[in-house]
């Protein structure tokens, strides 16, 4: 399971680590995911944030926040009032900050450190909630997902984009040696963190992907659960509503 690959230490918890992790690499993080995914990710991203647009969504609560790119894309695609991005890492946060203010949306899109297993709103808060790329780094999947349902209003939707596992010979193959030994090369030359980027094709492998994730979202009370594949499966959209 992914709650049991961790990027340092079996000893500490996911928790800090991951945290720990992210602010290492938080000055290289934008750079890398453009120049290792070929800039593929924003259109992944978009493609997330288009399942909201017809839920029209004016409160969103933006889980695994990052830098903030996925908050940035949805006061340009959507039309929200409020965007909460939650983080646990400081420093990917205070870079998130400075591209919220440089694009003066710093009025709709608040960012704050906080923990997707125990999230400080109340019970039915969220019109849609997102997560990219984040939650394979949950240190325990089921009450981080419980967690966002709790905060989400009736008929609100969830939205996460997780990296998947491609099936196709000989795509799979080329996925796996990319991901498991250049991917980690080049993230090991630039960010100076050896354990980052293998950490991420490990966690990668360890996720449960596609129907397996959907049994979580159907078990944590989402319904109408559905998985899309992109880019022949190197990631995945999973939509679920409460």
């Amino acid at each position: 399971m992914a709650e049991h690959i961790k990027p340092y230490s079996q000893q500490e918890s996911k928790k800090g680590q991951v945290s720990k992790m992210f602010d290492n690499i938080a000055p290289y993080y934008d750079f890398l995911n453009r120049f290792l995914s070929l800039g593929i990710d924003t259109i992944w991203r978009k493609k997330a944030i288009n399942e909201l647009k017809e839920l029209n969504p004016k409160k969103i609560l933006d889980v695994a926040t990052g830098t903030g790119d996925v908050a940035i894309q949805m006061v340009k695609s959507l039309d929200p009032e409020e965007i909460i991005g939650l983080d646990i890492s400081k420093e990917m946060l205070e870079i998130g900050k400075k591209k919220i203010d440089k694009r003066e949306m710093s009025h709709i899109i608040q960012m704050e450190v906080g923990d997707s297993e125990n999230l400080r709103f109340e019970n039915n808060t969220f019109d849609a909630i997102t997560v990219s790329f984040g939650v394979r780094n949950f240190e325990n999947l089921e009450k981080g997902i419980k967690e966002m349902n709790r905060v989400l209003k009736k008929d609100g939707k969830l939205i996460v984009l997780e990296f998947s596992r491609p099936s196709i010979f000989p795509f799979k193959q080329l996925f796996n040696f990319y991901f498991k030994y250049i991917l980690p090369l080049i993230g090991r030359l630039t960010s100076s963190d050896s354990r980052a980027y293998s950490y991420l094709y490990e966690s990668v492998q360890a996720f449960p992907e596609g129907d397996n994730f959907i049994k979580v979202l159907e078990k944590t009370g989402f319904k109408s659960n559905t998985c899309k594949r992109l880019s022949l499966g190197i990631c995945s959209i999973y939509t679920g509503t409460k």
